[in-house]
């Protein structure tokens, strides 16, 4: 649905984004008006999310996102644009208008998420049917109740390359539909399609609103792939979901237990641990840990014993320091993973290992430890370097001294010489983190092109000045008369990103609207918003802005007739311009 910009003016204005943006991130006051925290989009130690609050924006000088309210909504609770203003409005107690207008965009993400539903009512009627014994038997095999494969909305697919296409087309969906959906590729032939899902074991995942926006499917039998899971598609993005946590949601236990695999989750489930979840076939990643975040204080944990999934934990561990969240991890000991505990020790040795559960700090010097050859001198050399750097990234004196009274236990030393050590790398870590945050705020002038290549400049020097110009008009929207008094115009941008900025800047003074930075993003992309605060925390050269923006239009045009080939709207914008000097006597 169209929504008024009159509105969206209104409900930009009634959010303070340093307060929005403080209900997810850590803030932090700092000299020139700005709020400095963690950024919530990447993984970092050293915070270099910038808030501004008089400008109403957000931009991250480390991986470059930025945007005003509405942008910091969309990106961080993985909502399309109208979601985020609907939840913007909620907050500020507004409700959003009714227009008749159809969205297109949001047909096809409802149209999606019916394919999705009835494709799920599929996969789970062909899981209860006679023939699929296959499936049947690795869920009895597995230890998976009936009652649990209901619970999960749990599926199967024949053998077969057409099965869940011919189902839906009789429907009344398009195979292009199935396609755009992911439930489908298209074949060699033209208009050919057939079965992404085949011969295997169906999980859908399902968002915390209760619909289906994806699957993932198990192999029965040999093959490649063992999980395939759905492809990014409208609806769904398997880096900003988690498998059953539209469940796990409502459990009462006051914390998240993140296993790897769906199996080992429906496992934990069915034991009546109802609190777990699991990544969907990727890494862990920080939308992820935020998502979690959000439903409960504490995560526990439970990756596979292996090498690899001690390895995966200790990233994890990395990714929920950032949040507010408690952390601890479980050793499986003997049994690969949870699953495999549960069937070899039961329910009460689950409870109770996950009572003994280690926080974060103990399972990374024990890492850390049971590597190390503590009976050679190098090995203990090796084990205080490694363990003395951990203890400098803790952000309290009295975790670093009772664990640092540890780690000289273990290593036979005296505590004060692991303090020393620990000391000495604090005093680096502070300088590497000073000379990172000089190298990431202050950017070197060379460093033009915006990091976003479908928004990469053609001509660099024309670029700068059109940047120059969008920043004066934003920062003082009365120098919109100048522009139009030297017949500025739209075309006359080498860069499309920047016209359409200036495009909108000259819209809203033209109705007398706000043209604060705040406002001008919510009518931007994501990645042209996070563009845009990038130009906007560049200083001017020049402090008067008329002068700045006079120097910017003739730099342009100086840019266009070095080319060689000077459009007609360049000329008829140079003539204007003399002309009104004429007539003014200038």
């Amino acid at each position: 649905m169209a929504i008024p910009n009159s509105f969206l003016d209104e409900l930009v204005g009634r959010t303070d984004i340093t307060e929005l943006v403080g209900g997810y991130v850590q803030l932090t006051k700092r000299g020139g008006g700005n709020m400095f925290g963690l950024c919530p989009f990447h993984s970092e130690k050293t915070p270099s999310f910038s808030v501004s609050v008089d400008k109403q924006i957000y931009h991250c000088f480390g991986c470059g996102k930025g945007g005003g309210a509405i942008n910091f909504i969309m990106e961080i609770e993985n909502l399309p644009f109208r979601d985020a203003v609907e939840f913007l409005a909620r907050r500020a107690g507004m409700t959003v208008p009714d227009d008749s207008a159809p969205d297109e965009l949001a047909g096809k993400r409802k149209r999606m998420l019916e394919i999705n539903r009835d494709a799920a009512r599929f996969f789970h009627e062909m899981l209860m049917s006679e023939s699929s014994v296959y499936a049947k038997k690795y869920l009895a095999e597995r230890g998976i109740s009936p009652k649990m494969a209901k619970t999960f909305g749990l599926g199967a697919v024949p053998d077969a390359w057409s099965s869940l296409l011919d189902a839906m087309t009789a429907k009344g969906y398009s195979r292009q539909e199935l396609i755009e959906a992911g439930l489908a590729r298209k074949g060699k032939k033209e208009g050919a399609a057939y079965d992404l899902f085949r011969n295997r074991l169906i999980f859908p995942v399902i968002d915390i609103r209760g619909s289906v926006i994806g699957f993932s499917g198990r192999i029965l039998g040999d093959g490649e792939p063992k999980y395939l899971n759905s492809p990014d598609t409208l609806v769904f993005n398997k880096s900003r979901n988690l498998f059953a946590l539209n469940l796990a949601k409502k459990s009462k236990a006051g914390m998240l237990i993140l296993a790897e695999g769906n199996i080992d989750v429906i496992a934990l489930h069915q034991a009546g641990f109802d609190c777990a979840v699991a990544s969907l076939g990727t890494a862990l990643t920080a939308e992820q840990v935020r998502l979690m975040s959000r439903y409960a204080d504490n995560a526990v944990i439970a990756y596979d014993s292996d090498e690899a999934g001690r390895k995966a934990a200790l990233r994890a561990i990395d990714m929920f320091e950032k949040t507010k969240m408690g952390v601890k991890v479980i050793d499986f000991g003997d049994s690969k993973d949870p699953d495999e505990f549960l069937k070899n020790h039961g329910i009460d040795a689950f409870e109770r290992l996950l009572e003994r559960s280690e926080n974060h700090i103990e399972y990374r010097l024990m890492t850390v430890k049971n590597r190390s050859d503590l009976a050679s001198d190098e090995g203990r050399l090796k084990f205080l370097t490694e363990t003395t750097k951990l203890l400098s990234e803790l952000g309290s004196k009295p975790e670093r001294e009772v664990y640092g009274a540890r780690v000289a236990k273990i290593a036979g030393v005296s505590p004060e010489s692991v303090e020393n050590e620990v000391a000495k790398m604090l005093r680096i870590n502070r300088a590497q983190r000073r000379r990172q945050h000089e190298k990431q705020i202050i950017r070197p002038a060379q460093n033009l092109q915006p990091v976003d290549r479908t928004l990469r400049y053609k001509n660099e020097y024309s670029a700068a000045a059109e940047e120059g110009i969008i920043r004066c008009l934003v920062r003082d929207p009365m120098l919109l008369k100048v522009a139009e008094e030297m017949g500025l115009a739209a075309e006359e941008f080498t860069s499309e990103f920047l016209a359409k900025v200036f495009t909108v800047l000259n819209r809203r003074g033209a109705r007398g609207e706000e043209t604060g930075a705040a406002l001008l993003m919510a009518e931007l992309e994501g990645n042209e918003a996070s563009q845009l605060t990038v130009i906007l925390q560049k200083p001017e050269a020049i402090p008067n802005g008329e002068k700045s923006i006079r120097a910017y239009i003739e730099r342009i045009r100086t840019e266009k007739l070095k080319s060689g080939n000077p459009d007609e709207q360049l000329l008829l914008s140079i003539k204007k311009y003399r002309e009104r000097k004429d007539v003014g006597g200038g």
